[in-house]
C-alpha cells in the first residue's frame, strides 16, 4: 500500500531527540559549557583589540575645541617661573678642617721637690705670669745660704792674696825674694778669682732654683685639668708635667684644599689679598667664626694631593674650641655683574646644560647656558 507523499525532513527533524540520559546532564551539559565559555573568551580578546582603535577614532572625530579643553585638563604641569637678574656671587674652596691652637705648652717642674700649692682653677683662664704653682723652696734656700758664706770665706782668701802680691812685688825691686815666688803668688791671686767666681754662680744657682719653686704660666690661654695634686714630689725629670695652657684667643683653623686650588690661592696671596675664611659646623649649617687666611704649608701630601692651610680667628666668643671639627669655606672670588638664576631651574640632558625661558607671548622655549658658580644658600647664623 502507497503511503502518502511527504516533503523532506528538516534539519531539525534530522537530529536525533536526545536521549533521557542527556537531558538529565549526563554528556551534553559539559559541552554546552566549554562552547559558553569559548565564546566570552573571544569576544574579551575582540574588545580588548577593539577598543583602543574605537577610542582614537572617536577622538579624531570629535569637535577641535573639546579634544583641546581635555587634553589641556590631563597634560598642563604647573611650574613657577623665576626672573633672572645680574648680581654678584662669591667663590669658595671648602675643605675639612680641625681647629688648632697657635700654642699649647705642658708646664713641668724644673726643680725637684715637693708640690705646696696649686694656685689656678681648672678650666679658667690665665695671663701670662701668673703663678700657678709652688714648690717647696727651703732646701733651694738653704743651698743659697751655703753659697753665700762660701763666697764670703774666698773673697777673703782672695784680698789676702792681692795683698800678698803686692808685698812680693815691692820685694822684688830690692831683690829680696825670687823671681818665682812673685809668679806663684799671682797664680794664687787668678786661682782664688776663679773661686769667688764659681761662688758667685751657685748663689745665683739657688736664686734660680727658688725662683723655679713659683712655677708661673708662660703664655696666656685657658689650663686644663690638674695632672699632678699638691703633696707630691714632683721631679724635673718627670714625663708627664703638671698643666697644659692652650692658647685660645686667637685661635686658628688648619684645613686642606685640592692641589689644583693651590694657584689660584697663591696668586691672590702674592697680590697681596688677605682671604677670608668662615668656620662651619660639622652639619655646614651655622657659621660659627669668621677669620683670615695666613699661612700655607711648605709641601703638597703625596697621599691626598692636598695642601694644608691655616686660618686665624680672633675666637672672642670662645666659639671655636681645641680639636673640634669644622667645615672652613675659603673665599677666593666674587663673581661681579654676573647672570643669576635659580640652582633648581638648571636642568641638564647628556648633549648640554639648559633652562626654559618664558617669552613674552607667554611660551617657553629651551636656551644653552654655561653653569660659572654655584652659590649654596645656608642657614647661616651670623657672628
Amino acid at each position: 500500500m502507497n503511503q502518502p507523499n511527504r516533503a523532506p525532513a528538516s534539519a531539525l527533524e534530522r537530529v536525533a531527540p536526545p536521549s533521557p540520559q542527556d537531558v538529565r546532564g549526563g554528556k551534553g551539559r559539559p559541552l554546552r559549557r566549554w562552547l559558553s565559555l569559548s565564546i566570552l573568551i573571544l569576544l574579551g580578546v575582540g574588545g580588548y583589540l577593539f577598543w583602543p582603535k574605537y577610542n582614537s577614532a572617536k577622538s579624531s572625530s570629535a569637535p577641535p575645541g573639546a579634544a583641546g579643553k581635555k587634553g589641556r585638563g590631563q597634560a598642563v604641569i604647573p611650574v613657577v617661573a623665576a626672573k633672572a637678574h645680574k648680581g654678584s656671587i662669591p667663590v669658595y674652596f671648602t675643605g675639612l678642617g680641625a681647629v688648632t691652637p697657635i700654642y699649647t705648652v705642658t708646664v713641668k717642674s724644673r726643680v725637684d721637690g715637693q708640690l705646696m700649692k696649686v694656685l689656678y682653677k681648672e678650666g679658667d683662664p690665665v695671663q701670662q705670669d701668673d703663678v700657678l704653682v709652688e714648690i717647696d723652696p727651703r732646701p733651694y734656700q738653704v743651698q743659697l745660704t751655703q753659697a753665700e758664706g762660701n763666697l764670703i770665706r774666698d773673697q777673703a782668701a782672695l784680698e789676702n792674696a792681692r795683698i800678698d802680691l803686692t808685698r812680693y812685688q815691692t820685694l822684688l825691686t830690692q831683690n829680696a825674694i825670687p823671681e818665682q815666688q812673685l809668679a806663684t803668688q799671682k797664680a794664687t791671686v787668678t786661682q782664688d778669682e776663679g773661686i769667688v767666681k764659681s761662688d758667685q754662680a751657685q748663689i745665683e744657682g739657688a736664686k734660680l732654683n727658688i725662683v723655679y719653686c713659683h712655677i708661673t704660666a708662660p703664655i696666656s690661654g685657658r689650663v686644663g685639668l690638674r695632672l699632678v695634686d699638691p703633696g707630691n714630689i714632683v721631679h724635673a725629670s718627670d714625663t708627664n708635667g703638671l698643666l697644659v695652657i692652650t692658647q685660645i684667643q686667637p685661635i686658628s683653623v688648619i684645613f686642606t684644599i685640592a692641589e689644583d686650588q693651590l694657584p689660584t690661592v697663591l696668586n691672590k696671596m702674592r697680590a697681596g689679598q688677605q682671604l677670608r675664611v668662615d668656620a662651619y659646623d660639622r652639619e655646614m649649617k651655622t657659621r660659627i667664626a669668621q677669620g683670615s687666611l695666613t699661612p700655607l704649608d711648605n709641601q703638597i701630601d703625596p697621599t691626598t694631593g692636598t695642601l694644608r692651610l691655616r686660618a686665624t680667628f680672633d675666637n672672642q666668643d670662645n666659639a671655636l674650641f681645641p680639636n673640634q671639627f669644622v667645615n672652613a669655606r675659603l673665599l677666593v672670588e666674587e663673581k661681579r655683574g654676573v647672570t643669576l638664576v635659580p640652582a633648581a631651574a638648571v636642568q641638564r640632558n647628556s648633549q648640554t646644560t639648559y633652562v626654559y625661558v618664558v617669552k613674552p607671548d607667554s611660551t617657553v622655549t629651551v636656551r644653552s647656558i654655561k653653569v660659572g658658580s654655584v652659590r649654596i644658600l645656608w642657614a647661616a647664623s651670623p657672628c
